[in-house]
């Protein structure tokens, strides 16, 4: 099977200081990668005709974590129309809206959408938000299909209009600082404990515990309206993931691909889940209290909040409403 590269591992390796030159004969490019490299020689930067190798330490070097969240300086956003579409078309926005579309398709690609469904935002001000565009396949969007919106869901920039759905993403921004980025998606086991209106167990799979905690339960209401915001953005106080009953999941996180991640690890587990419950007739393994409660230690470790802490042991890995022998 010839390799697939996206805009995001081209920049890591020119990063790394190889060149584009040095991809296996016959690669495959995403329209994204095949756009970045058309920037990057536009620019001046595509000297593709070198390759060179990453420049050696002096010594050794304490191994440090990527910080992919952007960063702001409050209280400095743009103000004119004029500076509004040069941050927008700035270079630093440009690399985030690359990185929404390798995203979207990546999505696209494990069948977490259908049709135009799906969408991301990423907070890049006190009062900016970029976003996908309404009626786009996500497996499909270019850097010039993006959009730029306030908190109320004003559209400032872009060709396309922003997605209607943007407002429930907003909601969970406005109450929570630490949702930098926002995912929303309909996978087929998550939603399909969303329209079981089951929430996924705990205590069961350690990764799911450490990055999505519990799940929350969004009742159903009209997409795209402030009543749904309202209600997801509520519960998205306390849940990196939701499960927006009879329609999706949403996810957030620091930046746009930790929210992205925590989709993949909601669909892992209620795949998992849905899978293990027709053996041993439903009968599964469950992790003591003491050991649900090392993983929330590790969640509050990473950075990560959970409403769960403090909790009697007995309390930490409750699943009492979980009974697969019945809802699946």
């Amino acid at each position: 099977m010839k390799p697939v590269y996206t805009a995001k591992q081209i920049e890591d390796l020119i990063l790394s200081g190889q060149s584009p030159n040095s991809l296996p004969a016959g690669a495959i490019l995403t329209p994204s990668a095949k756009d970045f490299l058309k920037d990057l020689e536009n620019n001046g930067g595509g000297n593709t005709n070198s390759s060179a190798a990453p420049t050696r330490p002096t010594s050794y070097e304490e191994p440090v974590l990527p910080d992919y969240e952007y960063k702001w300086t409050p209280g400095a956003d743009p103000s004119t129309p004029g500076e509004i579409l040069d941050f927008f078309y700035s270079p630093e926005i440009h690399v985030l809206k690359e990185r929404i579309c390798d995203l979207g398709r990546r999505m696209w690609e494990r069948d977490y959408t259908d049709g135009n469904g799906g969408n991301f935002t990423i907070r890049v001000g006190d009062n900016l938000v970029l976003c996908t565009p309404t009626l786009i396949s996500k497996g499909f969007m270019k850097p010039e299909d993006m959009c730029l919106v306030d908190l109320d869901a004003n559209q400032l920039a872009g060709k396309r209009p922003r997605t209607s759905e943007c407002m429930t993403h907003l909601a969970i921004m406005k109450r929570q600082p630490k949702c930098k980025a926002v995912c929303h998606a309909h996978p087929t086991h998550a939603t399909a404990f969303a329209v079981a209106g089951v929430r996924p167990p705990l205590c069961m799979i350690p990764e799911a515990d450490v990055f999505l905690g519990e799940i929350g339960m969004a009742p159903y209401d009209t997409p795209g309206t402030p009543e749904v915001a309202r209600i997801v953005g509520e519960t998205g106080v306390d849940h990196m993931c939701v499960l927006m009953l009879n329609h999706g999941v949403i996810t957030w996180g620091s930046h746009v691909e930790d929210a992205y991640w925590r989709m993949e690890n909601a669909e892992a587990l209620c795949h998992t889940v849905s899978v293990a419950a027709q053996i041993n007739r439903g009968k599964m393994l469950t992790m003591t209290g003491k050991q649900g409660q090392d993983l929330i230690d590790i969640r509050k470790s990473l950075g990560m909040d959970d409403h769960r802490d403090g909790l009697d042991e007995c309390q930490v890995c409750d699943n009492d409403a979980f009974k697969p022998g019945v809802s699946l």
